[in-house]
């Protein structure tokens, strides 16, 4: 009997240590990817793309502001920021009261992690533009990132209610 007890207190002291191995203090939890500025750029593009709104309004403009933002599009695709960023600009020199583009400037800034000017970028954007459809919607799911990227919840709520009003349905039909 004496070997049974001897044998279970070690049995239980082996499982306590076992299990003290188990506990440690908790880890701090992983950065989210969702914080990546291409994350970031994703989301808001997403939200431009899933706006099915009736009113989708797109801008007419002289060609040669095509011919920067194809640059910079394809500057941006081979992770050259700062040449699409040189090229946007060129592209706003010529048309300077262009929505899309400075939309297209917000994103590359916070592909740039300058949240400052993404988002100064993405109001402009927005008062300059439509108020409806997908670049509206983009406009404030960039307000929205970079308030997150903040973990400002306030902004992020005022930002989603904001999105959400750009999308406009379309008369039911029956």
């Amino acid at each position: 009997m004496t070997r049974n007890v001897i044998g279970a207190a070690l049995g239980a002291a082996g499982l306590a240590v076992v299990l003290a191995g188990c506990s440690h203090p908790p880890q701090p939890a992983p950065v989210s990817s969702r914080l990546s500025p291409t994350s970031m750029v994703e989301a808001i593009r997403a939200a431009r793309a899933s706006d099915k709104s009736v009113v989708q309004v797109t801008p007419l403009r002289d060609p040669s502001v095509d011919g920067y933002l194809d640059g910079a599009h394809a500057d941006e695709n081979a992770g050259k920021y700062q040449a699409a960023l040189r090229k946007v600009d060129a592209a706003l020199k010529l048309s300077p009261d262009a929505p899309d583009i400075l939309q297209f400037r917000a994103e590359l800034d916070v592909l740039q992690k300058n949240f400052t000017a993404a988002d100064a970028d993405a109001r402009k954007s927005y008062e300059l533009g439509a108020k409806v459809g997908g670049l509206c919607a983009s406009n404030w799911q960039t307000v929205l990132e970079v308030a997150e990227s903040k973990n400002d919840a306030a902004g992020v709520a005022a930002a989603r209610k904001q999105r959400d009003t750009c999308h406009k349905a379309g008369p039911i039909r029956m």
